[in-house]
């Protein structure tokens, strides 16, 4: 299915229904075999993994085929959770709920891994100013990175890999309360990925500090008022859900 002209078609949540009804796979943000060396150094073949807006990619069945086998997949669409359910009704083990990231219903300290490839990007691309992020996409990522923290094991892994280059990803990710560290890797040979390890219960590097401590002060004096990051209320407006945009 060709991609659509108009980036406004990417906030209907019906657009994305009807093109997974016919489209077999499409990857953002490259295939496993791209990234595989990494995976390999923080994921374990015994791990629970959840994975975050999956789609139709073939992430988790190439993981799968690779060793992993204890994996959850969530996405909001209904139509494709269920086309890749009886797609691998055969790969004992995986897992496809129909579930919105903003409201995930899980026990915490659930998952080892939390994985998510591209989806967070696709939630930030009509940002005007990547230096100083809206307080709507601040108020998603914040939802969203609290939960995934919530449902993190101590000495698990968030692992994002990403369009978003790390000055600008990171004033999203470096949040003390998040209680994880950043680590970040690249790879890709004429366009650069991103591959983003946060080890929850380790603190964050000095300069992540630092990073957190400018971008609070930078609310402050932009909203006149101090607004910290655990007081930003949960946007219950589905509309706040479907604001996709191409990010090509």
């Amino acid at each position: 299915m060709d991609l659509p002209d108009s980036s406004e078609t990417y906030m209907l949540k019906e657009y994305w229904n009807k093109r997974f009804a016919v489209e077999d796979n499409f990857e953002w943000c490259k295939s496993y075999c791209d990234f595989r060396h990494l995976t390999i150094q923080h994921v374990r073949k015994c791990d629970r993994i959840l994975m975050l807006g999956c789609g139709n990619s073939r992430l988790s069945e190439e993981m799968y085929n690779d060793g992993y086998t204890n994996i959850v997949n969530i996405d909001y669409s209904p139509v494709v959770i269920e086309k890749m359910r009886q797609k691998h009704q055969e790969l004992i083990g995986m897992e496809y709920l129909q579930m919105d990231i903003t409201k995930m219903t899980f026990d915490k300290n659930s998952f080892d891994v939390i994985i998510e490839k591209g989806t967070l990007d696709t939630f930030l691309v009509d940002e005007k100013n990547l230096w100083n992020p809206s307080e709507h996409s601040r108020k998603f990522m914040h939802t969203v990175l609290l939960q995934i923290s919530q449902i993190l094991k101590i000495g698990g892994r968030f692992i994002s890999v990403a369009f978003s280059q790390p000055h600008f990803r990171k004033l999203y990710l470096a949040k003390s309360e998040y209680n994880w560290s950043i680590t970040t890797n690249i790879f890709g040979y004429y366009f650069h990925y991103f591959f983003y390890v946060m080890e929850k219960g380790r603190e964050l590097s000095n300069d992540d500090k630092n990073l957190e401590v400018s971008q609070n002060k930078k609310i402050c004096e932009g909203d006149q008022q101090c607004i910290s990051f655990s007081e930003l209320e949960e946007d219950n407006d589905e509309n706040f859900l479907k604001n996709i945009s191409n990010i090509f």
